[in-house]
């Protein structure tokens, strides 16, 4: 009788192992919320003000997939915009629901920059006014996602959409935390 039981629990650990395996090999892997010129645009921008330009510049790029409108932009900008093209890429492609969570990712990576220079260095100048700009950015996210979820019926869409809501919540709420920024020196 034991040596059925070991047999028995031999084979049924057999199954798990190889059932967890056939998972595995099965499930795609993670997709990456920056494409790769992006990534190589962080990866080029060393000061953390600048690094936060590309990340909101990235979160941009999947809302005009998103909603089809491109951003209202002056001459100028439509003249830069033109140059930057082969810098940037084209558009990222994805569904709602992917897209959605490349913008939870991107305002992720956006915090644990500014994050990870706060802990290096308190007196940074340059975070405050990374935060600045990234709170500015995520009100106008804020107003976006609420709109798509208001639209979403897709439960991994609204999911997306409400962790990029909890980014953007998070990322209000240290910034409501900075004093008020002075005023510049009078030369």
């Amino acid at each position: 009788m034991k040596r059925f039981s070991h047999a028995c629990l031999a084979l049924l650990f057999t199954f798990a192992l190889l059932g967890g395996a056939r998972i595995t090999t099965l499930a795609s892997p993670p997709r990456d919320y920056l494409t790769p010129q992006e990534v190589d645009l962080v990866k080029e921008a060393q000061a953390l003000d600048k690094r936060i330009d590309v990340f909101v510049r990235a979160v941009e790029r999947r809302f005009q997939v998103l909603t089809g409108i491109a951003p209202t932009l002056s001459k100028e900008e439509k003249k830069q915009e033109k140059k930057d093209a082969d810098k940037w890429g084209d558009l990222p492609k994805g569904t709602h629901a992917e897209l959605i969570t490349d913008i939870s990712g991107i305002l992720d990576a956006a915090i644990t920059n500014i994050d990870d220079v706060a802990l290096r260095d308190e007196k940074n100048a340059l975070v405050p006014k990374a935060l600045r700009r990234l709170a500015d950015a995520a009100t106008n996210f804020q107003a976006q996602l609420v709109s798509l979820r208001e639209q979403s019926k897709d439960n991994a869409e609204r999911l997306a959409i409400e962790q990029a809501l909890q980014n953007v919540l998070e990322i209000e709420e240290a910034a409501g935390k900075l004093p008020a920024p002075s005023p510049p020196a009078k030369k």
